[in-house]
């Protein structure tokens, strides 16, 4: 493979060249704004959908209403990236959010006008589920486009306030709109926070990427898509990379779930102790993001991930055997910290070693193995906790997530991977 496609910073100097700082670019600033937006409009849209679906049918139809989505995002998330590349991520993102927004007013209305059963929640979730599948990829490929390369990594710390700050903000939202007016009520206050995200992006500046390839000039997407996976499958270190977060997130998303909800239970700390330790964990994971904001990068990406993934496996096998809530609390935000940081590292790296042609593609492939593959193994967490208990599963997660930084530290493209300066 020839430099240019090793090493696209080398190839996009012009787009690294040190300019304003992020988190003081107003260019980057209207892009969070509408990103923090749109992220808390859709935590109470969950929230609204759940207490909608509870309210109209059974607990298992609610529960299939609230897994809809998850099929269609998976299907069509590859596609999603081939999409973002063709017509380029920022178009993408707007017309995803508008779709979503009218989605999502329309149930409100309709939901203030007549009872109409379960019917229109399936179909709202399904669309967001497909939406969602051009959408991911899209908000992924979009921060190169708005940043020289050099602030990518602090991009990404800004990024997880956004989504943390979503998280914290979004439930109690959700919770109030359906209080005051049900969830007629709270579809329209998520409709409305997500389609303040969409002027915001219509104002954003975007730069065409230095290089790219001939996407436009190709005659079906199956061919983008296979020039996607073949560039990823050849690069030194988008391969070892999309390994590395494939493995770190199968061993993460079990226990951090369905994991950390039965070792609650089972040690009697109740909802609230599981509260308590979520909350440790959002701690940790936002110090990791707001470091990144305010350094803006760290030597030695590569390493630092590698490390970072490494001892956060350690965090989460310990967490099973931590007796005390207070100890837990402890375990979660070290675990948060550790996550929050290895993620951002792995996110930045594969926005700044990736040509920007393909970030869509590449986005794509990542975003669905911790989307869509990630989330399949919190049914057999569930079950093998219940015939095994907590410390082994967690122990055999924690196994399963080290791994990915063992991948990172012994892999030297990856190990030796740098982020612009």
């Amino acid at each position: 493979m020839s430099e240019r496609t090793e090493n696209p910073v080398a190839a996009t100097l012009v787009a690294s060249v040190a300019v304003t700082p992020a988190h003081r670019d107003p260019n980057v600033l209207r892009w969070l704004g509408a990103f923090a937006s749109s992220m808390v409009g859709d935590s109470v849209y969950y929230i609204a959908l759940s207490w909608a679906a509870v309210q109209t049918g059974t607990p298992s139809q609610a529960g299939v209403v609230m897994s809809v989505s998850a099929l269609p995002r998976a299907l069509l998330m590859l596609g999603g990236g081939v999409i973002a590349d063709r017509l380029g991520p920022r178009r993408v993102v707007i017309g995803s959010d508008a779709v979503r927004c009218a989605a999502v007013l329309a149930v409100a209305a309709l939901l203030f006008l007549t009872s109409p059963g379960l019917w229109p929640l399936a179909l709202l979730a399904l669309v967001f589920g497909t939406v969602d599948a051009v959408f991911m990829p899209a908000v992924g490929a979009l921060p190169a486009r708005i940043t020289g390369t050099d602030q990518l990594a602090r991009v990404q710390g800004m990024r997880g306030l956004a989504i943390r700050f979503a998280s914290v903000v979004g439930a109690p939202l959700g919770g109030l709109g359906v209080a005051l007016g049900g969830a007629a009520a709270a579809f329209a206050l998520a409709g409305l926070l997500i389609a303040v995200s969409v002027p915001l992006l219509v104002s954003v500046r975007v730069r065409e990427p230095a290089t790219r390839d001939d996407v436009s000039s190709r005659a079906t997407a199956w061919g983008d898509l296979a020039a996607g996976l073949r560039y990823i499958r050849r690069h030194r270190v988008l391969a070892p990379l999309m390994l590395a977060i494939a493995l770190g997130d199968l061993g993460f998303v079990g226990p951090l779930n369905v994991g950390l909800t039965l070792l609650a239970d089972r040690r009697g700390w109740g909802a609230s102790g599981m509260g308590w330790v979520l909350a440790g964990f959002g701690v940790g994971a936002g110090a990791a993001s707001l470091v990144l904001t305010v350094r803006g990068r760290l030597p030695r990406a590569g390493l630092v991930a590698g490390y970072a993934i490494l001892a956060g496996s350690v965090a989460i096998g310990a967490l099973a055997y931590v007796p005390a809530l207070v100890g837990a609390v402890g375990a979660a935000l070290l675990i948060g910290l550790l996550a929050g940081l290895s993620g951002a590292m792995c996110a930045a790296l594969l926005q700044t070693h990736t040509d920007p042609a393909y970030l869509g593609r590449v986005t794509s492939v990542a975003s669905l193995v911790s989307l869509g593959f990630a989330p399949l193994s919190m049914p057999f967490a569930a079950a093998a906790i219940g015939a095994w208990g907590t410390g082994p599963v967690f122990v055999v997660s924690a196994v399963v997530c080290g791994l990915g930084g063992v991948v990172a530290l012994c892999v030297p493209g990856l190990r030796r991977a740098e982020l612009p300066r």
